[in-house]
């Protein structure tokens, strides 16, 4: 390697952004409140309003969005009959890496009673980004989650797509120590033509996963009841105790809004503030 190409990628690295957030909830006298916490680098992480008997939890990413080389890290535990909210305070933007993929390491623990809600917006793609996320989901027998995901491929309403690049995205579930829900999903080369293909997307720009547990039929029918407002394509299934539906649409705004539906139907809990703005 010659020694410009070596300084040009000592410098690149030295300006990656890192960012990490660790904390744990507890359940006292019927009240969750916050445990230790860590933070480090751009990541950063508020409580803006206190509930009754849950806590809610926004995450901030003060680097502005994400770019190639980058590397953040969540790690969130809830203790023993805690309930725990957590969203974005925006849309994550991940922008084009002319060199390594951007790192996002997500592990989420839930106790016996535990709730977890995991309810970011959405991450937004622009044109030759390249990404590899890691979702690693812990639950007690007992414990209940509702988790969601939306992936755009380029802002529609700018005119924008998302053509060439990356996205790899690894789920792991867990429940009482066992593996109930494995899945990796790897996009890469010319993205915008596989989106297009029939099987695939079929033009879509944006598409989604919500995890629900507990899940069984009677939720899967309760969601299938509001199939006529649903603005894009919703597909929902249960197997092994929890319930998964999945999303495609031709842009966010249509996604997102067939989103807000399932979640309602799956929980009684309001959505985040900020999904409502």
């Amino acid at each position: 390697m010659r020694t410009e190409t070596r300084e040009a990628s000592a410098i690149f690295a030295a300006n990656r952004a890192q960012g990490a957030v660790r904390f744990d909830v507890r359940c006292e006298d019927g009240v969750t409140r916050r445990g230790a916490l860590h933070e480090s680098g751009s990541l950063r992480v508020r409580f803006p309003s206190p509930e009754d008997d849950g806590l809610s939890a926004v995450f901030v990413n003060t680097a502005g969005g994400v770019a190639g080389g980058d590397r953040f890290e969540i790690a969130i535990s809830a203790r023993e009959g805690a309930r725990l909210t957590l969203t974005t305070a925006a849309a994550e933007k991940v922008y084009r890496a002319p060199d390594a993929a951007a790192q996002l390491d997500i592990s989420l623990k839930a106790a016996s009673g535990a709730h977890l809600a995991w309810l970011p917006q959405e991450t937004i793609l622009f044109d030759r980004a390249r990404v590899s996320r890691r979702i690693e989901i812990d639950l007690a027998e007992d414990a209940s989650l509702l988790l969601c995901e939306i992936v755009v491929f380029g802002r529609a309403a700018m005119g924008e797509r998302m053509q060439e690049g990356e996205f790899v995205d690894r789920w792991r579930l867990r429940r009482g120590g066992k593996t109930v829900f494995a899945e990796t999903v790897r996009l890469d080369g010319d993205i915008g033509a596989k989106l297009a293909r029939p099987a695939v997307a079929k033009g879509g720009a944006a598409v989604a996963t919500a995890l629900i547990v507990p899940g069984d039929e009677a939720l899967v029918e309760r969601i299938r009841e509001a199939g006529d407002s649903f603005s894009g394509e919703v597909g929902i299934s249960a197997w092994n105790g929890f319930a998964m539906a999945r999303f495609c649409a031709q842009d966010a705004a249509a996604l997102r809004a067939d989103m807000m539906t399932v979640l309602g139907r799956a929980s009684p809990s309001p959505l985040p503030r900020l999904w409502l703005n």
